[in-house]
């Protein structure tokens, strides 16, 4: 069976809405990289403050010889001309010279702003001798060779924190854990983080570091029993109990909806969790109850348009329209979410109420943002079902594309629109200009190679089959169209079945590899393998070309009666199959 790929015409919202879902509500997450800077960021200015601070310790007396001026001078020159490192290595060697704690700063800082991470490492070992009592050259050191990958070297400098601010530990406990985010061995993270836990294990906040580093280093038993130890001390805490419910969620599911009930029903303030259990309540598609508890939250946050939209789709997913409708429109008078997003759902929501004009006005509003180029593919199908084909394609021609994705999308799209229309020879043409365009884009070949088998092109159909299969080699549709229409033809039968063979080998459960599979066994005589294809393949999708395949070998094999019960049941909802009513004129006349 060959696979023709066609553009879905149903409405987008049904796999797109439970990804839109389970993301809002939600603050932006930043990625990685964005951390990293911004904590670098964060750093460079620690450091800067710290420098400048007057600290009221004596400092060192000393003749400024005529080599330490000029030292300076060229070191602060240095730094004014921005040549950060020049000004770092200069001042590292003063430091050393003088012992200068404020020297030794400065070395530190213009070493950290100018990335020389050995230079900084040193300056900050001096700045910590130097003067002992200071948190922040601990800080670094600690951060610089966790960072580092140097966990057991960090280890003294952890401990000196942890010890010198008793009255912040369990704060600066968890403060600690993202330090090691980056670290590969995660359960050597988890050994120096129980062994720096050791004198304040009566602190709930060591306790839930254990627990993340535990589930961090696949040791979940270990994570639960410390998160649960993390509750006893400070039951009102809300981190511990999310933490819990997280680490239940993939294999006890109900009991960790049922946690969060529970601690909400004691502390029913605590809106963190009451937004976790709402998310967790949708993650597992209980969606009255979850939308129940986004509007329980948006009472205490009115103006958050991410919580209003979340529940106008809820009222979506529920088959809610008319609710859903309204909640929509009301996000744009109270909550103020973007308009376009809005109109697209709307968009959404009068398809699927077949409301196709209401609809399409909705589409025509979205004017910016991520759903524009969607919302123009909708506008295009949705002239079509109209019959208003020339107002379709002109739609296609106007949207902007912003990447070779889009591009082949808006050219697939024209050719099916005609195809549709049963524009056999355009669509060729439009597919093939795309491919002038884009000749080595791998559903354009694809669909150039179907619509010449359309045209009864076969030697084209077969050209443009093996260029995929060049430009991808593990294109199994690719292998699956031509190893099948050389069956059809009944010419080179071996190299069909290799072909078909190859396609199977690439992606096994394909229904309509399957069937080609199967096919092809019975063209050459294998009937019972032919049988055990064909049938996995139309238990995998009941398509009536397959449902004729499998009538004709069960027929052959003697299964009159069976084969007549697949061709009327798959008749029944495909009244209009051609491949049916062929097989079934064939044999019973």
């Amino acid at each position: 069976m060959q696979m023709i790929k066609l553009i879905s015409g149903t409405t987008l919202f049904t796999f797109m809405l439970p990804l839109f879902l389970a993301a809002c509500a939600l603050e932006p997450q930043k990625t990685v990289g964005e951390q990293e800077a911004e904590q670098q960021e964060k750093d460079v200015a620690v450091v800067h403050s710290a420098v400048v601070m007057e600290n009221d310790q004596p400092y060192p007396k000393m003749e400024l010889t005529s080599e330490m001026l000029y030292t300076f001078l060229l070191a602060d020159i240095a730094a004014q001309k921005g040549h950060k490192e020049l000004a770092a290595e200069a001042y590292i060697q003063l430091a050393k010279k003088t012992r200068d704690v404020r020297v030794a700063r400065r070395a530190a800082q213009l070493g950290y702003e100018s990335h020389q991470m050995e230079l900084t490492l040193d300056a900050f070992k001096l700045w910590n001798d130097l003067e002992p009592n200071a948190s922040m050259p601990k800080q670094m050191l600690a951060t610089m060779l966790v960072s580092g990958g140097k966990l057991e070297e960090a280890k003294p400098y952890l401990v000196e924190m942890l010890a010198s601010d008793a009255v912040n530990t369990g704060r600066n406990f968890v403060q600690l854990y993202p330090l090691f985010a980056r670290s590969e061995d995660k359960k050597l993270v988890h050994k120096i983080l129980l062994e720096l836990a050791q004198p304040h294990l009566g602190l709930a906040e060591t306790h839930l570091v254990l627990a993340q580093s535990a589930e961090a280093a696949d040791m979940h038993d270990e994570a639960l029993k410390e998160v649960n130890q993390a509750r006893s001390l400070r039951p009102e805490w809300e981190l511990p109990v999310i933490l819990y419910a997280q680490l239940l969620q993939e294999k006890a599911a109900s009991e960790s909806l049922s946690v969060l009930k529970k601690y909400l029903a004691d502390y029913p303030d605590i809106h963190e969790v009451r937004l976790f259990y709402a998310r967790s309540l949708l993650d597992q598609k209980q969606y009255p109850e979850s939308r129940v508890q986004f509007q329980q939250i948006l009472k205490i946050r009115p103006d958050n348009s991410e919580l209003a939209f979340a529940i106008a789709l809820l009222s979506i997913q529920m088959g809610e329209f008319d609710r859903a409708e309204k909640e929509l429109k009301q996000t744009l008078i109270v909550a103020k979410k973007d308009s376009s997003t809005v109109h697209f759902y709307l968009g959404q929501l009068h398809e699927a109420k077949k409301s196709d004009a209401i609809a399409l006005t909705e589409y025509q509003q979205v004017k910016e943002g991520e759903y524009v180029f969607q919302a123009r593919l909708r506008m295009a199908y949705l002239q079509v079902k109209a019959n208003k084909l020339s107002e379709a394609r002109e739609i296609l021609h106007q949207t902007p594309s912003k990447n070779k994705q889009q591009r082949t999308q808006l050219i697939l799209t024209e050719g099916q629109v005609l195809r549709d229309a049963k524009r056999y020879d355009d669509a060729y043409k439009v597919i093939n200009t795309g491919l002038e365009k884009l000749p080595e884009q791998t559903d354009l070949l694809y669909e150039s190679a179907m619509l010449a088998d359309k045209l009864g092109k076969p030697d084209t159909f077969e050209k443009q089959l093996r260029k995929l299969i060049k430009v991808d080699p593990d294109h199994a549709h690719a292998y699956n169209a031509l190893g099948y229409s050389l069956l059809e033809r009944k010419d080179r039968m071996d190299e069909a079945m290799s072909l078909v063979e190859k396609a199977h080998q690439l992606a096994p459960n394909d229904a309509a590899i399957l069937d080609s599979l199967g096919w092809g066994y019975y063209l050459t005589g294998k009937t019972g393998k032919a049988v055990e294809y064909v049938r996995r393949a139309y238990t995998t999708y009941p398509d009536p070309e397959i449902a004729a395949h499998l009538g004709e070998v069960i027929w052959q094999q003697g299964g009159k009666e069976e084969a007549q019960g697949v061709w009327m049941e798959s008749l029944k909802t495909n009244p209009e199959s051609s491949a049916l009513k062929a097989v079934i004129k064939k044999y019973i006349p």
